[in-house]
């Protein structure tokens, strides 16, 4: 199995998840998982998320390391590709370019892509002073590299506490100027939302 795309999900609307799952189901290239962990979320979400895939994990943790690291322990695929529950691929091409490029650069331990934010604002893989974006989502992470890499149980900043152990292993990492992604920020409720307001 080439990807297994992780998406937890705890309060997120719902037809925000269903527009998520759907950006995963639309696409061309179906060499992949879904694994969705629906961590202390109410049983609407559970029914949506059954009717997209069969690898659902019900767990109460309330913290969305844990739930990934959750994934992370059934997964399967080479690569690993995190999708949070109100964020969507921009296309249903998207995975068989990951695809693509991965092969072309001879399986990287990191590929890190472009990504679209608030009303198509573009972003880079790296910001101008040289930085990744702390996050995991916009990065497709090869499974043998990740091992026993592990997320802590923060209640926010846990995507730069996970991506600065993986940057201290020295991989192989790619960047790649194409957008892949729609990150959903500063939607009313979400995390960026709350992390914002503190």
């Amino acid at each position: 199995m080439r990807f297994s795309v992780i998406v937890p999900v705890h309060n997120t609307p719902e037809d925000l998840f269903k527009k998520a799952l759907e950006s995963v189901k639309n696409q061309v290239f179906t060499d992949y998982e879904l694994i969705v962990i629906c961590d202390n979320c109410n049983n609407d979400l559970v029914v949506i998320a059954q009717a997209f895939t069969d690898k659902i994990i019900i767990t109460d943790y309330g913290c969305p390391g844990l739930a990934r690291n959750a994934g992370l322990e059934i997964s399967q695929g080479d690569y690993i590709l995190f999708l949070d529950s109100d964020d969507w691929w921009l296309h249903e091409y998207v995975f068989g370019q990951i695809d693509e490029k991965l092969r072309q650069e001879k399986e990287p331990d990191m590929l890190c892509y472009s990504f679209i934010f608030k009303d198509w604002m573009y972003a880079s893989p790296k910001s101008n002073n040289g930085n990744y974006f702390p996050a995991v989502w916009n990065k497709c992470w090869k499974r043998d590299f990740i091992k026993n890499l592990r997320f802590n149980n923060q209640q926010t900043g846990e995507d730069f506490e996970f991506l600065c152990k993986a940057i201290r292993k020295g991989p192989k990492i790619i960047d790649w100027d194409m957008p892949m992604y729609y990150y959903n920020y500063m939607r009313a409720g979400s995390q960026s939302d709350k992390s914002r307001r503190k």
